[in-house]
């Protein structure tokens, strides 16, 4: 299992000054022209030079101070980490190559919008047939971050079934079960609306395995007509279309990721004022007549001082 990266290590990624020397591959990967295996690629070919030395192996550190050229072109400036929410439509590819020749999500994305984006990456996968909710993002080691079931976010889908579900079966889900020598962990799945031919169920799951709601589903007798995903850990379809694609902001990503903002980074906290000391010869004001005192002569509490309404965080994405 991949290790998680530390809190401090996730924030260097939003900070390029601070990054630490890293895997040549991986730096062409993460300025956006290609995926690390086609850096390897392109380093064996000798189409890489550090400081003026052309390089053959992909062994090799270096840092941001250091000059890497590719075809003799220097490599752009690492952005900061971003992150799109994109509705997928049924019939398209979640993958930059198709063996098959099919249309992918990043080819639709281009066709759309041209050069306006950055080369992006898919936090994780939606088969062929599935459609809604997929996280973009530029940067390969917050795809991998977000793709961590140890990060605890849920996944939940809405999946429309042929057949009348039943209640054991659910329960089952709940508990986990082997399907074909697989162990599937448990699932949250709860009837949404039965109808005479066909269900529609909501499902919650923190990873998921390869077309793995189709799969348990099937495993029941109930063939999967619709799969759509809904969210993906705080993070919704809402009232997106088919094709739509919405950049997160910034100090929203900041605050899911559980990272201080960007003007907090470098700044202090600010101390608190110290209260002024009271001369000793001073001496306590006397209670007010109107100041309700218990029989001891102390003081109540207020009355609506148990009563104060507990504030929420609005979610940004609801409809």
């Amino acid at each position: 299992m991949a290790k998680l990266p530390q809190k401090t290590e996730l924030a260097a990624l939003f900070d390029a000054a601070t990054q630490a020397p890293q895997r040549l591959a991986k730096r062409i990967a993460a300025a956006g022209l290609c995926s690390r295996r086609d850096a390897e690629q392109w380093i064996t070919n000798g189409r890489v030079k550090v400081d003026g030395v052309k390089q053959d192996s992909p062994a090799i550190n270096v840092t941001h101070e250091q000059v890497i050229t590719v075809d003799n072109t220097p490599l752009p400036v690492i952005a900061p980490p971003r992150l799109w929410r994109y509705y997928k439509p049924r019939g398209l590819v979640v993958s930059h190559r198709d063996e098959k020749d099919r249309m992918t999500i990043f080819d639709a994305i281009r066709d759309q919008h041209g050069e306006d984006l950055p080369r992006l990456i898919s936090v994780g996968r939606l088969d062929l047939d599935s459609e809604g909710l997929i996280l973009l993002t530029n940067s390969g080691a917050l795809a991998r971050y977000l793709e961590l079931p140890s990060t605890g976010w849920i996944r939940k889908y809405r999946a429309r079934v042929h057949g009348q579900v039943k209640t054991d079966h659910l329960d089952q889900l709940a508990r986990g079960l082997t399907v074909d020598g697989v162990r599937y962990r448990p699932v949250a799945a709860s009837l949404d609306h039965q109808a005479n031919s066909n269900a529609w169920l909501n499902i919650a799951l923190k990873e998921g395995k390869n077309r793995e709601i189709r799969k348990l589903m099937e495993h029941f007798g109930y063939p999967v007509s619709r799969l759509i995903r809904t969210s993906f850990g705080p993070f919704m379809l809402s009232r997106m279309e088919e094709g739509d694609i919405v950049e997160v902001k910034a100090a929203v990503l900041r605050d899911q990721l559980g990272l201080k903002k960007a003007d907090q980074i470098s700044q202090p906290a600010a101390a608190k004022p110290q209260a002024k000391a009271r001369p000793k010869s001073q001496a306590k004001a006397p209670l007010s007549s109107k100041t309700p005192t218990s029989k001891a002569g102390e003081k109540k509490p207020s009355h609506h001082a148990n009563h104060q309404r507990k504030k929420t965080r609005r979610d940004p994405y609801r409809p």
